[in-house]
């Protein structure tokens, strides 16, 4: 594997050569070459067979280029990408396409997207993107956050709970037995389950979520929750996809164990709804250091942030700025798609092009 200064001195050489044979290129289109080149899409998206029977098979390297170059341009549909690698000979060609005769139809490019969402393509290349180039430094802090993802889809209606049994006023019976308590969510995944467990387990239909903002009013949207952790650099490490309902606390021993075989950090940061002794018992089991806010509604065990934690703690902004920039620059506000695989794919297609971006960007 290349290390990252011979990437970009390749990139800076092969840059002349381009623009000689493809003309001068927009700072998006070099932007998208540094991408696909740290991408290495190669490595699990296969080239086109040769002496097949039947209709030739679109090429899938350059239809997966396209998607990556969606996220990189912003482009809000597959209808204004195809538009516009065909109104542009450079960005064409450097998608994999000769003529724009060879570009495939919108529903070749559907029909791309749904096996890429089938497979997690997205998903692989951001892993071994992280691995390649993150596993080998040490991380300072990993900021966990969630952010909402709106989409045009119904969302699925909750099944209505069973009535429970009215009981007599007063105090209960003396042999009255009452069924004991279920374990929370978060409980269960701090018993022993594993990470295919957790992640089998967490809710991902469309439904209705609500976060306070900044006012303190709740916000609702329809859709899902994107959660992220995030390194030093706005550099997303690992990403799960749940229902919009669900509390962002529960997300956190997954997300914990998808970044723990990725990088090395040494602490990580988090806001009030992650606030939980497990969750801190976790962190510290692995030998970092949690820095949570204090959730103001527990009464009992608070103990406040000296100088330090809060210093370090403003480091934090880092998630809010990475889902910033995903949401603003990288497709994050354009899901056209539906249902939960296809969803993850698209917003994983702009994690994918925002990390390899970020992750260069260390080295200008």
């Amino acid at each position: 594997m290349l290390t990252l200064s011979n990437i970009l001195h390749r990139i800076q050489r092969i840059f002349p050569f381009l623009e000689q044979d493809l003309g001068p290129l927009t700072e998006n289109q070099k932007q998208l070459v540094r991408v696909l080149e740290l991408a290495c899409l190669e490595r699990f998206i296969p080239g086109i067979p040769f002496k097949v029977p039947g209709r030739p098979i679109a090429n899938r390297r350059a239809l997966a280029r396209a998607f990556i170059a969606k996220a990189v341009l912003n482009l809000p549909d597959t209808r204004t990408l195809i538009d516009t690698i065909k109104g542009s000979s450079s960005l064409r060609r450097i998608c994999g396409w000769e003529s724009v005769g060879a570009i495939p139809h919108e529903s070749t490019f559907s029909r791309a997207f749904d096996e890429f969402a089938g497979t997690e393509v997205p998903q692989r290349l951001h892993a071994a993107l992280i691995e390649s180039y993150r596993k080998p430094v040490l991380v300072g802090h990993i900021s966990r956050d969630s952010t909402a993802i709106e989409a045009r889809e119904k969302p699925v209606k909750k099944e209505k709970a069973p009535k429970k049994p009215k009981r007599g006023k007063g105090r209960p019976r003396k042999d009255e037995t009452r069924p004991p308590k279920e374990p929370t969510r978060l409980e269960m995944q701090a018993s022993g389950m594993t990470l295919e467990e957790m992640l089998s387990e967490l809710p991902r239909h469309c439904d209705v979520g609500a976060k306070k903002n900044s006012k303190g009013s709740l916000d609702y949207w329809t859709g899902y929750k994107l959660h992220v952790d995030w390194s030093d650099g706005e550099i997303p490490v690992s990403c799960l996809l749940s229902s919009a309902s669900m509390h962002d606390s529960q997300a956190a021993l997954p997300l914990m164990s998808i970044t723990k075989t990725r990088v090395e950090s040494l602490y990580q940061l988090m806001d009030a709804a992650y606030d939980s002794p497990i969750i801190k018992n976790a962190v510290t089991s692995l030998g970092q250091v949690p820095i949570i806010d204090i959730n103001v509604r527990r009464k009992s065990g608070i103990v406040p942030m000296n100088a330090a934690r809060k210093k370090r703690y403003n480091e934090r902004s880092t998630a809010e700025r990475g889902n910033s920039m995903l949401k603003d620059s990288f497709g994050g506000r354009s899901v056209r798609v539906r249902g939960a695989r296809k969803v993850m794919s698209h917003l994983m297609f702009g994690i994918l092009a925002l990390a390899a971006t970020q992750i260069m960007r260390m080295l200008f």
